[in-house]
């Protein structure tokens, strides 16, 4: 069986948990084995936020590790893949050492350049134009800005910036390459090219040199270090190949979609992410003001989305309760007494930025509906309810945004990730929009991840080939449109 299988590992970092997942690919079908689990979470240190890359790195090793182990007799890891969250990133010098801390996109270094590319339409506009991403406090661009304007001297320290899942596929391979669906999310890539913008570059005033061209996903970085293959056997060949960076774009190569472009896609996390797929990108003072954002498909192609702030809202709510659900039981329990509770008679403005990273996001929630009089709920089960009709409702402004602007009609919903999960949020998307919500059963940005990989051996022919034999085999749900 070894010989006529394929496999691969996806190392999948999310900003709150990361994992490693063996993925083989045999007879036409895609089988997983989740064998390495981690919390991640960034830490808080003085003023500022950082990412524990370290902690990071050991994680992904153990991941490989535990792959290898995973294997059947006599197999071999034929490459491995990288995906994380968008935006974050590492500054190198000529050695490949670390020459500054690598902040979280939550810190609220990013503040000031905000507001003072916001104050200015002009510029604002101009940005647009050029990378077709918003302003929007986590963009790359801004926290580079504020790197080379608080620590000067680091212009002359490093020499080359990799964004985090860049910097991983380096750590492996030894090569130092850049993305293009990760540098998409930096607000630094022209829209109208796969080349870095350089009417954005001078603007945030970001050194030119740091960057190297955007290689595709699907790119053969080269075999894994000598000191990584040297732990087995089974990673002597074993390739690194630069799948979709962005999860987001992982996830959206994973989703079974229509060939005819009128599905919706919907991946459900710490951030809800809506978009869909095209040829072309989304521009225009419409475009800016709905926040849509252009980023890029491992291909070249656009993926335009927008970002509701998604399960955060109810990561943050749970910390403020003594008691949280533990088991996939207890979880359920909790959906189905938020289920058996009335509609609220108001829901959460998902855009107010004072939700992005409160102290305490249940004194934040409660802050917003006390300002405007409505009286906040009494239970967990009523956050639950709150948070996921108000979620449904922000996919239903992307969505008829997209409708809008994309001058489409979307006609599915197809949701993955954690949010698919919930039921609750499913119907509650499904009402809100007024299509049916399919959900999958499925580990997005992992099997897009793999899915890259698994063209990069040839073991596929292509995206649409993977989709369509994946979508065969997935369990999913559907959620018809209910009216009140």
């Amino acid at each position: 069986m070894a010989s006529s299988t394929v496999y691969a590992a996806a190392v999948d970092l999310g900003a709150t948990s990361g994992r490693v997942i063996l993925g083989s690919w045999s007879k036409q079908r895609l089988h997983l084995n989740e064998v390495h689990r981690f919390p991640n979470s960034f830490r808080s240190l003085g003023e500022h936020d950082y990412w524990d890359i370290g902690g990071l790195w050991a994680e992904v090793q153990t991941g490989l590790r535990a792959a290898v182990a995973a294997l059947p007799k006599g197999a071999t890891l034929a490459s491995v893949g990288v995906d994380t969250w968008g935006v974050d990133f590492a500054l190198l010098n000529d050695a490949g050492r670390l020459v500054f801390p690598v902040h979280a996109y939550r810190d609220v270094r990013t503040q000031a350049g905000l507001k003072r590319l916001a104050g200015t339409r002009a510029a604002l506009e101009r940005i647009y134009a050029a990378t077709g991403i918003p302003n929007v406090f986590y963009n790359s661009s801004l926290q580079l800005e504020e790197t080379v304007a608080s620590c000067p001297a680091v212009t002359d320290l490093a020499t080359r910036c990799l964004f985090l899942p860049d910097y991983f596929n380096y750590l492996l391979s030894g090569k130092a390459a850049n993305e293009l669906s990760i540098a998409s999310t930096a607000q630094l890539i022209d829209v109208h090219s796969c080349d870095w913008s350089r009417a954005a570059l001078n603007h945030f005033r970001v050194p030119a040199s740091w960057f190297s061209t955007p290689i595709f996903s699907g790119t053969k970085l080269g075999k894994l270090r000598k000191a990584l293959a040297d732990v087995h056997p089974a990673l002597a060949k074993t390739q690194v190949v630069a799948v979709p960076g962005h999860d987001t774009a992982c996830a959206y190569d994973a989703m079974p979609a229509s060939p005819d472009g009128t599905d919706l896609y919907l991946s459900s996390g710490t951030w809800s992410l809506v978009g869909f797929e095209t040829d072309q990108p989304v521009l225009g003072a419409e475009a800016l003001a709905a926040r849509i954002s252009n980023e890029r498909t491992g291909d070249g192609r656009y993926h335009p989305l927008t970002n509701v702030i998604g399960l955060w809202l109810l990561e943050g709510t749970l910390k403020d309760f003594a008691t949280r659900p533990k088991s996939a039981k207890e979880w359920t329990q909790l959906i189905t007494a938020a289920e058996k509770l009335p509609a609220p008679k108001a829901l959460i403005d998902v855009v107010d930025p004072a939700l992005g990273n409160p102290a305490s996001m249940r004194a934040a929630i409660d802050g917003q509906l006390k300002r405007r009089k409505i009286t906040p709920p009494r239970d967990l089960a009523g956050y639950m309810r709150l948070i996921c009709d108000s979620l449904g409702k922000g996919h239903a402004d992307a969505k008829a945004a997209f409708e809008r602007l994309a001058h489409r009609k979307f006609k599915r919903i197809l949701m993955v990730g954690g949010g698919a999960k919930n039921r609750l949020l499913c119907q509650a998307t499904a009402n809100a929009c007024g299509i049916p919500v399919v959900a999958f059963d499925l580990e997005g940005s992992a099997v897009g991840n793999l899915a890259s990989q698994f063209i990069a051996l040839k073991a596929v022919k292509d995206l649409a080939t993977f989709r369509r034999l994946l979508g065969k085999t997935l369990d999913q749900r559907v959620y018809a449109p209910r009216h009140a």
